[in-house]
C-alpha cells in the first residue's frame, strides 16, 4: 500500500514532524511549563467546538448502514477492503446546501466520515464516483493526517512550507481514491466534478481538460498554488488519470514573494497575517522575559563585582577596630557608581544592598572561626531568581 503515499509527504511530513516537536519543546521548556496551562486550556476549547461539530453530523445527518442507503453503504465498505483499514469508521451524508464536498475527522478516539448530499446526488449517474470521495477521505484517517496536525502545527503557518505539506497530503488522498475507484478514467471525472459541476462532469472532455495543465507554470498560477493548500484541480486530475505523469514546473521567479506569505490553511491570507501575529506573539512571550533576564543578569554580576571592594573595605575595618562603621563614609567607601548602582549598609549587622536599574544584590557578612570575615550573596525581594549571578543562587 506504500504506492498510495505521494512521495514527497513523506519527505515534508518527516521535515514538519521533527520541526513541530522542537518548537513544542522550546516552548514548555522556554515558558518554564506554563504553555502546557495553555495547551489544555485549549483543549477544553477544542473538546467543545469539535463536540458541536460531530453532534450537528449526528444530530442532523443521515448514517449509512445495511438498512439505510445499502447502495452506498456497500461502496464504502468495498473502499475499507480496498484500503485495508482495520478500525471502521462511522459514514454520514449531511446535506451540502449546494457544496461539493466530502470531510473526515476525529473525536475521541471515533473516526467519522461525511459526505455532502450534493457529492452523492451528483454521482448518481457514475457507477462508483462516490468512492472517490469516499477514499479520499479515507486516506486522511488511514495516514493520521488530523492528529499529525497537532503535533505540527507549530510549524505550519510556514511560508512554502505548511502549504507544500497540505498539498502533499491531499495528493496522497487522491490515490487512496484512485485506489476505490474501478478505472482512473472514472476516478478523474469524479474529481473534475469540483471544476464542471454536478451534470455537466459527465461531458466533460478528459484530455482537453488536462491540456489546460499547461497554464500552471505561469508567474501567477505557480505563486498562488505554493500559497495554497490544494494543487491545482487540473494537476490533481493529471496525476489520477496517470500517478508517473510530468507535471510542468513552476516558474521559478514565484518562489521569491512566495518566502514571505505565511501558510494560513483553507481561511484564506488575512487569517494568516493572524496566524503570523500570533506566533510571533508566543515567541516575543518566551524571547522578551529571557532577554531581559540576561540584561538583568549581566548588570547584576557586573555589580557584583564593582562592589568587591567596598566589602574588601567593610572587612578591613570590622577587623581592625572590632566594630561595625556608623556608615559607609565613616569607613570611606562610596555609596554611588557612575552606572547607576547604589549601595546601603545596615549598620547593626553590616548587610549590604546593592542596588540597580535591573534588580537588587545582598551581601551577608559572617565570621569564621579565624577571623575572617566571608560573604554570602542572595537576591532582593522583587529580584526574580534567574537574574541572579551563578554565585547568588
Amino acid at each position: 500500500m506504500n504506492n498510495l503515499v505521494y512521495p514527497k509527504e513523506k519527505t515534508l511530513g518527516t521535515i514538519t514532524l521533527v520541526l513541530g516537536l522542537l518548537v513544542w519543546l522550546l516552548l514548555i521548556i522556554g515558558t518554564a511549563g506554563t504553555a502546557l496551562i495553555g495547551l489544555a486550556i485549549g483543549f477544553i476549547f477544542y473538546l467543545f467546538a469539535h463536540s458541536t461539530l460531530i453532534a450537528h453530523i449526528k444530530g442532523n445527518g443521515v448514517e449509512l448502514s445495511e438498512e439505510q442507503f445499502p447502495d452506498l453503504y456497500k461502496q464504502f465498505n468495498e473502499c475499507i477492503d480496498k484500503l485495508e483499514i482495520k478500525n471502521k469508521p462511522e459514514v454520514y451524508i449531511l446535506n451540502g446546501n449546494g457544496g461539493l464536498n466530502a470531510f473526515a475527522t476525529k473525536f475521541l478516539g471515533h473516526q467519522y466520515v461525511v459526505l455532502f448530499s450534493d457529492v452523492v446526488d451528483a454521482m448518481q449517474q457514475h457507477d462508483d464516483g462516490v468512492k472517490f470521495y469516499i477514499g479520499h477521505e479515507l486516506g486522511h484517517l488511514r495516514m493520521n493526517h488530523i492528529r499529525g496536525q497537532f503535533l505540527r502545527w507549530p510549524v505550519l503557518w510556514l511560508p512554502l512550507l505548511g502549504a507544500a505539506y497540505s498539498r502533499a497530503r491531499e495528493s496522497t488522498c487522491d490515490r487512496h481514491g484512485l485506489a476505490c475507484s474501478s478505472s482512473p478514467e472514472n476516478a478523474a471525472r469524479a474529481l473534475a466534478a469540483l471544476s464542471a459541476g454536478s451534470e455537466r462532469w459527465q461531458t466533460l472532455d478528459i484530455p482537453a481538460y488536462l491540456k489546460q495543465v499547461m497554464h500552471s507554470s505561469g508567474f501567477w498560477m505557480s505563486f498562488h498554488e505554493l500559497n495554497a493548500g490544494y494543487p491545482w484541480l487540473t494537476k490533481r486530475v493529471a496525476r489520477v488519470v496517470d500517478t508517473e505523469c510530468q507535471i510542468p514546473k513552476r516558474n521559478p521567479f514565484a518562489y521569491i514573494p512566495s518566502i514571505f506569505v505565511p501558510y494560513a490553511g483553507r481561511l484564506g491570507g488575512g487569517f494568516g497575517l493572524l496566524i503570523t501575529v500570533y506566533i510571533i506573539g508566543i515567541l516575543a512571550s518566551i524571547a522578551i522575559p529571557a532577554y531581559q533576564d540576561y540584561i538583568g543578569r549581566s548588570t547584576l554580576s557586573v555589580a557584583m563585582i564593582e562592589t568587591e571592594q567596598a566589602r574588601n573595605d567593610l572587612s578591613n575595618y570590622y577587623q581592625s577596630n572590632d566594630s561595625i562603621p556608623d556608615s559607609l563614609s565613616s569607613a570611606h567607601i562610596k555609596d554611588t557608581y557612575s552606572n547607576g548602582t547604589t549601595i546601603s549598609m545596615d549598620p547593626d549587622t553590616m548587610t549590604l544592598h546593592v542596588k540597580t536599574p535591573h534588580g537588587e544584590l545582598i551581601f551577608t557578612p559572617s565570621q569564621e572561626n579565624d577571623g575572617r570575615i566571608t560573604w554570602s550573596c542572595s537576591g532582593g525581594e522583587k529580584t526574580r531568581k534567574s537574574k541572579l549571578p551563578k554565585a547568588c543562587q
